[in-house]
């Protein structure tokens, strides 16, 4: 099966500065990625070769088997950048139009009406872009990326300038793109949001991937904390070891209260790949 987004041996450089170092990175049919990494790590210039605006030094990207930056490819990607720019006087139907031309999508007024349904937008179709809340746009922003029904969708930071209601509006049309068999690499700094979306998270250091893995994958077991009539302990293990161990204390004569199991959060995961670097 064709990868929606395909890099192999991907590197660029800018005089003598490495964004990329090599990448290997697949975006399979209808799989959310998420990108993760601290500024400098080269997460923009891989979106940025993904779209054709930048060249490779070395190495390929593809677009569903056409080579990225080509008209094929184009045509089978949506993208909405972090600092996008709509023009203020359009309403949010005018601005769908519009991008309708630009793609050559000839949903009409249907998709038009399915998008804005999609991003909670459907009451504000006649409402101007500079009437509309930072987070309003940047839902538009998304359904601008999505005219023409593209199978790989490019988000950058889409949820930053989101309240909770609107993040959860865009999880939720995340899960839906999933259905639909879209594919999404999500670029953003909000390491929840990733946890909570994402099939798989891969996290770049100076133009390098140093991990790569599905949430549940880089939730390491930390260990078991258990609450006894002596105290609270942490022993080793994991969810199996746990009957063995609170029998263990029984037999010996403890009187146990609670036992957790001990997990390292995606946070501590990306903390420890990225070490002292920041966001």
């Amino acid at each position: 099966m064709t990868a929606a987004l395909s890099a192999r041996a991907l590197e660029k450089r800018y005089g003598s500065t490495t964004a990329l170092a090599g990448v290997d990175l697949d975006v399979g049919e209808g799989e959310l990625l998420g990108l993760l990494g601290p500024n400098g790590a080269g997460k923009s210039t891989l979106v940025k070769i993904a779209c054709g605006l930048v060249r490779p030094t070395r190495g390929h990207a593809e677009i569903c088997g056409a080579k990225a930056g080509s008209l094929e490819a184009r045509r089978r990607i949506g993208y909405l950048a972090e600092l996008f720019r709509f023009p203020g006087w359009y309403s949010a139907d005018e601005l769908l139009v519009l991008h309708q031309r630009l793609a050559g999508s000839d949903g009409g007024e249907a998709e038009r009406t399915e998008l804005l349904e999609l991003v909670g937008l459907a009451e504000a179709r006649d409402r101007r872009v500079e009437a509309m809340s930072k987070g309003m746009q940047q839902r538009l922003g998304i359904a601008q990326a999505l005219v023409g029904a593209p199978p790989l969708l490019l988000l950058d930071e889409p949820t930053s300038a989101l309240d909770p209601v609107g993040r959860r509006t865009v999880r939720q049309l995340l899960e839906e793109l999933r259905r639909r068999g879209t594919s999404v690499l999500l670029n953003s700094h909000l390491l929840s949001e990733i946890e909570l979306v994402c099939d798989r998270v891969v996290i770049l250091l100076r133009g390098e991937v140093v991990t790569e893995g599905s949430p549940a994958e880089l939730s390491r077991p930390r260990g078991i904390e258990i609450e006894t009539d002596q105290g609270t302990t942490i022993h080793e293990g994991g969810h199996e070891d746990v009957p063995r161990l609170v029998d263990e204390l029984v037999r010996a004569g403890r009187k146990v209260y609670g036992v957790r199991v001990l997990t390292s959060t995606l946070e501590d995961t990306y903390l420890e790949a990225v070490g002292g670097e920041t966001s």
